[in-house]
């Protein structure tokens, strides 16, 4: 079964370590309005779902539902994506491990909740 969109912003939100007013600040919301996509009472504009999935760095189609795995998106991942691509392949490399290291240290601190 699918989930709500709320669902999915909730969860989306919670995986990302973000509380509701974190992610209310970082979006440009009250916190109440978060409050409210979460509880499926409101809906967000097309422009209101694009911010939320830029300030969690997933395409507005995970948040939909119509994807199952997050995709990174929004302007930081293609900041980081146009500033890896100008890299040595050394550097390339040093990044990589350093962002295996960091999802590894997230899954446990996951994993210990």
């Amino acid at each position: 079964m699918a989930e709500s969109f709320g669902e999915r912003l909730r969860k989306t939100r919670e995986d990302k370590g973000l509380s509701q007013s974190e992610l209310a600040q970082k979006a440009g919301f009250q916190p109440s309005a978060i409050a409210h996509f979460e509880s499926n009472r409101r809906s967000p504009s097309f422009d209101n779902l694009r911010r939320l999935a830029d300030s969690l760095a997933v395409t507005i189609d995970f948040l939909l539902d119509r994807e199952t795995e997050p995709k990174t998106a929004g302007p930081v991942a293609e900041q980081l994506f146009r500033d890896f691509a100008r890299m040595s392949t050394k550097d390339q490399e040093t990044v990589a491990d350093i962002a295996k290291m960091l999802a590894a240290k997230d899954k446990q601190s996951k994993e210990q909740k």
